[in-house]
């Protein structure tokens, strides 16, 4: 039995060791949706330029949320002008309309990639800006103001 308890805990310790969080920030959603006007904004603080990272989106989302996914247009400005843009897209419910993610309640987080083994190359704090581009089957203009999503975020985890 004891055996038993110390390989589970060694094997958990071992794959906590795999990564390790740099930096992370969060940013709450207006309660009333999220406007596509307005980005989610982060500072990246000075990163070493030799390392390797692996790059990730968190959203959290409620019962509000009317779809099943979510697209987000990312931009990563790095500290001498050049910029890099994605459209990305993320499943946030599985086919039976049952939310993805984790947490207890209408709650729910998902940790989605964003860059894997990404370098941080040049000197000096990177930029990032985090919309989405959300729109509903049939018309042409995105959705302006988003319901549900409570808060988007970032996380920067080197690769050991």
């Amino acid at each position: 039995m004891y055996n038993c308890f110390f390989a589970i805990l060694l094997s958990l310790l071992l794959l906590a060791c795999g990564h390790s969080a740099v930096t992370a920030d969060t940013l709450a959603i207006n309660p009333e949706g999220w406007r596509v006007k307005d980005p989610a904004i982060f500072e990246l603080q000075k990163l070493d330029s030799v390392a390797s990272y692996n790059t990730f989106i968190t959203v959290r989302n409620n019962n509000k949320y009317p779809f099943n996914n979510l697209f987000l247009i990312v931009s990563l400005q790095h500290p001498y002008g050049k910029t890099v843009v994605d459209t990305l897209e993320y499943k946030m419910a599985r086919p039976d309309g049952s939310w993805l993610g984790t947490g207890i309640g209408s709650v729910k987080e998902n940790k989605l990639f964003y860059k894997q083994n990404l370098a941080f190359t040049e000197a000096g704090n990177y930029t990032l800006h985090i919309s989405h581009a959300v729109r509903n089957n049939g018309e042409p203009q995105g959705v302006s103001k988003l319901e549900g999503i409570t808060d988007i975020g970032y996380s920067v985890e080197m690769i050991k």
